[in-house]
């Protein structure tokens, strides 16, 4: 396998979302240090209008009009914030900042499960989207005042005398320093710190109450004073456990997920300001994703993002855009609706025998939808080497490349095979 290729192929995959028509064969003839740098300094613009996304209030009483225009609304504004985020996945030049929101997401994995309404998440995702690449210390202030992430993890229960320790555990666990870097007795302190925080359910406004707020002393991870939400954060993020911390969510979401961050890592060391960009360069520049060992199975967004990308399709304005959240869901992974606080899984996990199944009926839905005329003006015999630039896929086995010589008769077939290959699912 050629080696400028498959990191290519990487760059275009992992740190965005799949080259759009032409592009991987443009980058290419570009070569692997134009590529990076094309990823870094995107031309910056955006065609995706906000979607309208309103404070809906207090819930109405039950068994009323008022209650169930409420619940339209509700229901409405949730599938239009879905595919308003896909849509700039898809559409996007400036991929590398949408990946880096996609990846915050999932890092502090918030779910509209429980918080119900959209517009906390809204203005959560504007947030990561605009401190994606920006300086950590401050992305983890405004995320620790986040009225979404708050009342996903209890902050509103949190009072003196009966602290609720979950965003004071998740806090450290797994938002900045990671498994077993701190203790029990770490917890109940830090969680004293993070009383008497209200949050307004259906905006996200997230206030201080003085008289549910202990503003005692505390105690945790070697350091004694007073301590606010803020100040805490502050701690927390300027600890080396945090720079090692975040410099492993990164290698795990974009290297690999199943060898570990070495040693002494430049990834680590890159982050030593808590400037995000900067150690996102470190990532790309360093030379990581040339190594073949480092596979990485593709999610279901990557994958169905990627796909729409190639087919020129744009999720809400697909015939039935509602199916999209439907097939996304039966395989596993819907924006802002992730699992729990820990965010998806990651490799084998996505391939089952049922999410086989389902991504090749998302897959023939998606095709019978797009023009296929890019793919008929290709000559039949050429077809499955024009689909590995078209996908941005580092090389088809021979085993693969039969199949699709085998199928290049028919366009939408050929295409059908080629996105459920192994080798566009796993990129090797």
């Amino acid at each position: 396998m050629n080696s400028d290729r498959l990191e290519i192929s990487r760059l275009f995959h992992r740190f965005g979302f799949g080259p759009k028509p032409g592009e991987f064969a443009a980058a290419l003839k570009a070569g692997i240090p134009a590529t990076r740098q094309n990823l870094l300094n995107p031309v910056k613009t955006s065609t995706v209008a906000d979607p309208v996304i309103t404070d809906l209030g207090p819930y109405p009483l039950i068994n009323t009009q008022a209650r169930a225009d409420f619940s339209a609304a509700m229901q409405k504004q949730r599938r239009d914030l879905v595919l308003w985020w896909l849509d700039k996945m898809v559409l996007t030049d400036d991929v590398l900042n949408e990946r880096m929101t996609w990846f915050w997401h999932g890092h502090w994995a918030t779910s509209i499960g429980k918080v119900e309404y959209a517009l906390p998440m809204f203005i959560q995702n504007q947030t990561l989207r605009e401190n994606a690449l920006g300086n950590f210390t401050k992305q983890a202030r405004l995320m620790m005042m986040d009225g979404a992430l708050q009342f996903w993890l209890d902050g509103g229960d949190n009072v003196a005398g009966s602290p609720n320790e979950n965003l004071a555990r998740e806090f450290m666990e797994l938002f900045t320093l990671g498994v077993n870097r701190y203790s029990e007795s770490d917890i109940k302190e830090v969680a004293r710190g993070l009383t008497g925080y209200r949050i307004q359910r259906s905006n996200g406004k997230v206030t201080l109450n003085a008289k549910t707020h202990d503003s005692q002393s505390l105690t945790f991870l070697g350091t004694s004073g007073s301590y606010d939400a803020v100040s805490i954060s502050d701690f927390l993020v300027s600890r080396d456990d945090c720079a090692l911390f975040i410099a492993e969510r990164i290698w795990y979401r974009f290297v690999s997920d199943t060898i570990a961050l070495p040693t002494q890592s430049p990834i680590k060391d890159a982050f030593k300001e808590r400037d995000i960009l900067a150690t996102v360069k470190e990532t790309i520049n360093g030379g990581y994703l040339a190594n073949p060992a480092h596979e990485m199975v593709k999610s279901p967004v990557d994958w169905f993002v990627a796909v729409c990308r190639a087919l020129n399709l744009t999720p809400s304005k697909l015939k039935k855009p509602e199916i999209v959240i439907n097939f996304l869901d039966k395989l596993g992974q819907v924006p802002f609706i992730p699992p729990n606080v820990g965010g998806w899984p990651s490799g084998e996990f996505w391939l089952t025998a049922s999410s086989a199944q389902y991504r090749l009926q998302f897959a023939q839905s998606l095709i019978q939808q797009a023009d296929m005329g890019f793919l008929k003006a290709i000559q039949p015999s050429l077809r499955y080497s024009f689909l590995a630039d078209h996908l941005g896929v580092a090389a088809f086995s021979l085993r693969t490349q039969r199949a699709l010589r085998d199928a290049s008769g028919d366009p939408s077939r050929v295409f059908l095979l080629a996105i459920s290959t192994p080798e566009y699912i796993v990129n090797a």
